[in-house]
C-alpha cells in the first residue's frame, strides 16, 4: 500500500501471529506471521518486510516484501520486491520480480485467457530470481 492510496486496509502488525483461514473483503497489509490460507478475492494483499507467511494466497493483487511460502493466485498482478523471499507457484496475469528478490517455483500467466500476460524479471543476469524458461512452441 502506498501513501497515495486511501488508508482503507486492515493491518496485521509485526507482533501478531495467526494460524488458520483468513478471508475478507478489504485490502490487507501483513507485517506479522500467518500460517494457513488467505482468501481476499477482489482485494489486495501486501506482505510487509517483516511479514512471514506460510499460506496459499488468493487475491486480486499480491505484493511481497517479506517471506511467503505457498502458492500465489492473483487475478491481476503478483509482485516480488527486492527484499522478498518466496517459494511456491504463482498464477497471475502479470508477474514482476525485482532484482535481488529470491523466488523458487513455477509461474503461470495463463496466456490462453489473458492477451496481455507477461512476466518481468528486473536486473537481467544479476537477478537472484529464478523462473522457468519457456521454449518456443511449448
Amino acid at each position: 500500500m502506498t501513501s497515495s492510496k486511501p488508508a482503507e486496509f486492515a493491518h496485521l502488525g509485526k507482533t501478531l501471529a495467526i494460524r488458520g483461514e483468513l478471508s475478507g473483503n478489504e485490502d490487507l497489509y501483513i507485517d506479522g506471521r500467518l500460517e494457513g490460507s488467505i482468501e481476499l478475492t477482489g482485494k489486495d494483499l501486501t506482505v510487509g518486510p517483516s511479514g512471514q507467511i506460510r499460506a496459499n494466497v488468493n487475491a486480486r493483487s499480491v505484493i511481497v516484501e517479506g517471506k511467503l511460502e505457498g502458492n500465489i493466485r492473483a487475478s491481476e498482478r503478483a509482485e516480488l520486491k527486492r527484499s522478498a523471499v518466496a517459494v511456491g507457484d504463482i498464477a497471475a496475469q502479470r508477474v514482476a520480480i525485482e532484482e535481488g528478490a529470491y523466488y523458487k517455483g513455477k509461474i503461470n500467466t495463463d496466456p490462453g485467457k489473458t492477451a496481455g500476460a507477461h512476466t518481468t524479471v528486473a536486473g537481467g543476469d544479476d537477478a537472484k530470481a529464478a523462473s522457468p524458461s519457456k521454449t518456443p512452441g511449448s
